[in-house]
């Protein structure tokens, strides 16, 4: 089964399937290891940890493009692709949605933020009309090859116009051929329970952990019927925490050992990155 008719097969199911977030080859391996069914493609994720900025519009989208392409070539689950709001009009749209199917997207997240965007979660934020939101969606239809790429339409709206306006925004981004809708930064749980009843297609949730959006168990949000919930930076927040516990140790007690709880053992590091298919590789052509 192809990677994107699977990514179909887990959102129509609507059993809240956890896909974490992955922001470079190594994170995406080890969340595939793990046995989680898909992965996002982060751009907060790739903005912090490969350029060590906040999440405020600064990648674009070679750099998006460069990661899931490398992590493509590292996994076999299905990718959902962060394109933030395009890189710009409806042509850009189109042209972003061409290069990320090209680089194995399985799934490509577009919003409805005034560019330059920022974090659902933070404060500031604005939307474009509905119309050119819409124009945006509907040219991103259009511009995959393959039928079968899925496109999320995220809104933001309603941290501006509230959230009858953003339930508004999102049903007419599912008329204009979205395949997931996603409404962002909702702030109570009511909202959330409320999401499934009144929007058809199938909708991801997202929990940032320490964001606006109350916390809910994937089981629970299974029930409620959502396709995806999504953990879009739980690894992230996670390995910085490891870092700054491993390197406070190494900092105050001058030493780290692997039997100290605090790093991943040699082998086990190389068992991640396939070093042994590379010796097995070698030795074949040796």
């Amino acid at each position: 089964m192809s990677t994107r008719k699977k990514l179909k097969e887990l959102v129509e199911a609507r059993r809240g399937v956890i896909v974490p977030g992955a922001f470079n080859a190594l994170s995406a391996k080890v969340v595939e290891d793990l046995g989680f069914e898909a992965i996002y493609v982060t751009g907060a994720g790739v903005t912090n940890m490969w350029f060590g900025m906040p999440d405020q519009g600064f990648m674009g989208l070679a750099e998006i493009a460069d990661h899931t392409a490398r992590i493509r070539d590292t996994v076999n689950v299905p990718l959902l692709v962060d394109a933030d709001t395009g890189f710009g009009n409806a042509l850009n749209v189109y042209h972003t949605v061409r290069t990320l199917e090209r680089a194995g997207a399985d799934c490509i997240q577009l919003e409805d933020q005034v560019a330059p965007k920022r974090c659902g979660h933070f404060n500031g934020k604005d939307v474009i009309s509905t119309e050119e939101a819409v124009s945006k969606i509907k040219a991103a239809v259009d511009a995959r090859r393959d039928p079968g790429l899925l496109i999320m339409a995220r809104t933001d709206a309603a941290a501006v116009h509230g959230f009858d306006a953003a339930i508004e925004r999102a049903q007419q981004f599912a008329e204009a051929g979205a395949d997931i809708l996603f409404v962002e930064a909702v702030t109570t749980a009511d909202e959330i329970r409320a999401l499934p009843q009144r929007l058809a297609k199938p909708q991801l949730m997202n929990m940032v952990i320490g964001g606006k959006t109350p916390i809910f168990n994937a089981t629970e949000l299974a029930a409620l019927g959502y396709g995806v919930v999504l953990y879009a930076n739980a690894a992230l927040q996670g390995a910085v925490m490891g870092m700054q516990k491993a390197l406070t140790v190494l900092r105050d007690e001058k030493e780290v050992t692997e039997t100290s709880g605090l790093v991943t053992p040699f082998a086990e590091r190389q068992r991640l990155v396939g070093k042994p298919e590379w010796d097995a590789l070698d030795k074949r052509y040796s």
